[in-house]
């Protein structure tokens, strides 16, 4: 897989990554949400800043590895807590340039449950794994997250899907993605544009927006 996306020397010299994306979204439900604009800046390796537009999902959000904060609309800047703080380092912790290098991370478990799928889980945490499964030419199609609180009903509550990929600076992204929520489609993601190893300062995602509204790329 990793030599299939670039190789894992070329994934790990990746500094910092900017992407831009636009996604039509529904709710659980199937009601359509119309559609979001989202920017994401990520420098290893752990600091993420996320600007994101669209119908009753709007938000800026900086989380640096331990700690941040996100503003939304209307709303004062507030330090990340609770669900917020765990949706930022779990956003942080699957990002593509993480999960690819999963290997690197003695902390890492790895089995293969069937043909051409990997399942990547923690020493310490038997509760959750992610399921790779890898097309014929051994780029992931599918990234699955497993609870496993019920070890006899495992249960999937995120799968993305990927499809398109596309070379930036000789590493390989989808650049068509849905996401699915317990098997129900809540988003197809498109990606606008990918940048890779622009110095990103930190400072740079650090910056309070002057008018509290997100800072999406131009569409």
């Amino acid at each position: 897989m990793q030599t299939a996306i670039g190789g894992a020397d070329r994934i790990a010299s990746i500094r910092d990554f900017e992407e831009c994306v636009h996604a039509d979204s529904w709710d659980d439900d199937g009601k359509p949400h119309g559609t979001v604009f989202k920017r994401v800046r990520f420098v290893r390796p752990r600091y993420l800043r996320i600007d994101q537009v669209g119908p009753g999902d709007s938000y800026v959000l900086y989380f640096d590895g331990s700690a941040g904060w996100e503003i939304l609309p209307g709303k004062p800047l507030v330090d990340l807590a609770g669900r917020e703080l765990r949706f930022a380092q779990g956003y942080a912790e699957g990002m593509n340039l993480n999960t690819w290098l999963a290997d690197r991370d003695p902390e890492n478990l790895f089995t293969s449950p069937a043909s051409n799928v990997i399942a990547i889980s923690t020493k310490d945490d038997a509760s959750h794994e992610v399921n790779i499964t890898l097309g014929p030419d051994f780029l992931p199609v599918e990234e699955r997250q497993v609870s496993l609180a019920d070890t006899n009903h495992p249960v999937s509550s995120q799968t993305l899907q990927f499809d398109h990929w596309e070379p930036a600076d000789g590493v390989m992204f989808p650049r068509h993605r849905s996401n699915l929520h317990f098997d129900k489609k809540v988003a197809e993601i498109f990606t606008d544009k990918i940048k890779l190893n622009r110095d990103i300062k930190l400072s740079e995602l650090t910056l309070h927006p002057a008018d509290s509204a997100p800072v999406t790329c131009p569409h």
